[in-house]
């Protein structure tokens, strides 16, 4: 093995680490910098490698995984939009439910509305899956091929 592959190997075990601390962490306050910091890479490296080995930066692997898991919050229905919010780590509720509104393609609280909806009966693991969050660009890309 090389050098340059040692590297690269390191820097993938790195990037493992920083997605499995988003997976596990995506409630708390976290941001690039942070993540970074954690990994021992500056936040624009963490940025770049991030994206090629996952497809999307940081940030937006975090806000996917809070908008997932308000997804989960919100049909259980006991739960206000607001509190949903707070509770999946984000500080805006306005930025909350633009990001929900544009990987989810309708708001929070129509979301909420709908309850269990397409979900229902179906095993948490496996409306996670069905259910999973799309940003609508890559959605409508893919319904072009």
């Amino acid at each position: 093995m090389t050098s340059v592959d040692a590297h690269r190997l390191a820097d993938l075990v790195r990037l493992r680490r920083v997605k499995d601390r988003i997976d596990r962490e995506f409630a708390q306050p976290l941001d690039v910098e942070a993540l970074a910091r954690g990994a021992h890479m500056s936040a624009g490296h963490l940025s770049r490698e991030f994206r090629a080995a996952y497809g999307e930066s940081p940030y937006s692997y975090l806000m996917t995984r809070r908008i997932e898991r308000a997804m989960t919050l919100l049909r259980r229905g006991d739960l206000s939009v607001t509190e949903v919010c707070f509770a999946v780590g984000c500080s805006s509720l306005g930025s909350f439910s633009s990001r929900f509104s544009e990987l989810v393609g309708i708001s929070p609280s129509a979301y909420r509305k709908l309850g269990a909806g397409p979900a229902a009966g179906l095993p948490g693991c496996v409306a996670a899956q069905v259910l999973r969050p799309v940003r609508n660009r890559e959605a409508a890309a893919g319904r072009r091929h």
